[in-house]
């Protein structure tokens, strides 16, 4: 269900400090002490609770059925079968006698989002680097859950259920999607559809070339992972969570969010990096040719949907009459130009 287009967000709305007691009771967690909402996460569904015994994040209001469930799965797998902190253990209570819906109840993660700025902004570049190679790693040891098919999970019975037409016509088909829908709220023209059909079709052999599915998080971005740092490991990823978007797929896609962020942020060479990092260390067996088509693939899909998001709520930080190939082109000629620097070792120091 998580592959899914979701439109709708469940949040938590109306809750009491006493359903909260009820909830920490009914689980052991100690004595109730306090309960704030999150400042992260878009979805609306999770808060902070605090008690005696520890703090906690409580997830609630599913959006779909089964979509605790299967984060659940997840969550479990990827701790059983890596060493990424996510947070475990993971409780899902399944009645709905205490809010009125099925709610997990999991353990707060410590660490830092790369968003916060009083952190990340005054980090010297080597330190930026650093964190640039351990997101990279996260992500390589959540790419090691390789499966037969792409497709997602079933939650009933925790197995893969294939996409009917094949990943590339579901990718394909979401573009489109976002695209038309995009012209709801902003001008597309048709120089823009044409830009995209050029990257789609010089890139199908790319993706009929693709045959190594593999577990990915499909929301990769600095609100659903931490950072800390230690005397005696330095910088670490310390924790991802936030598994709904998750899907078997092309892991590449999960670099899309974080290089966009270092673009945006004119960070250049850490995204370079990250996709060094990241490239060098599990895509031995494609071309490079088809790495960078199936990286500027995900791009576009991913600037369609900032794209019509910006504009759909009118928060646009950039010329309004830029046309979407011009603003869009910036970032795929970008990943298309990292892959081709990633052979020359002195483009870290450009």
């Amino acid at each position: 269900m998580t592959a899914k287009i979701i439109f709708a967000s469940n949040k938590l709305e109306n809750i009491n400090d006493q359903q909260i007691k009820q909830m920490v009771d009914k689980q052991g967690l100690g004595q109730f002490i306090s309960a704030q909402r999150t400042a992260q996460g878009a979805m609306g569904q999770t808060m902070y609770v605090c008690t005696t015994k520890g703090d906690y994040v409580l997830k609630g209001n599913p959006l779909y059925e089964g979509q605790l469930k299967e984060e659940k799965y997840f969550i479990e797998q990827l701790h059983k079968h890596t060493d990424i902190p996510v947070p475990v253990p993971y409780i899902l209570d399944e009645s709905e006698d205490i809010f009125g819906w099925n709610y997990a109840i999991m353990p707060r993660l410590s660490g830092y989002h790369l968003t916060d700025k009083q952190l990340y902004e005054k980090l010297p570049y080597e330190e930026k680097i650093k964190i640039a190679e351990r997101i990279a790693h996260t992500l390589t040891a959540f790419h090691q859950w390789r499966v037969r098919d792409c497709g997602e999970l079933n939650p009933l019975t925790c197995s893969i259920t294939p996409f009917q037409e094949g990943y590339q016509a579901w990718l394909y088909k979401r573009i489109y999607f976002w695209l038309q829908d995009a012209t709801k709220y902003s001008l597309i023209l048709p120089k823009d559809i044409a830009w995209v059909q050029h990257i789609l079709d010089t890139s199908q052999s790319a993706f009929a070339a693709f045959s190594s599915p593999c577990f990915v998080m499909g929301d990769f971005k600095p609100g659903n992972f931490l950072v800390d740092h230690t005397e005696t490991e330095g910088w670490k990823v310390s924790g991802v969570f936030d598994f709904t978007n998750a899907y078997f797929g092309d892991p590449l896609s999960d670099l899309i969010k974080l290089v966009t962020l270092y673009i945006d942020k004119e960070e250049e060479s850490i995204a370079l990096h990250l996709m060094k990092t990241y490239i060098n260390g599990c895509m031995h067996s494609y071309e490079k040719t088809e790495i960078k088509q199936r990286l500027m693939v995900h791009m576009l899909h991913q600037r369609i949907l900032d794209w019509g998001c910006a504009k759909a709520i009118n928060k646009v930080d950039w010329d309004n009459d830029l046309a979407f190939f011009i603003w869009a082109s910036r970032y795929t000629e970008k990943v298309a130009d990292f892959v081709d620097k990633i052979d020359n070792p002195s483009c870290l120091h450009q």
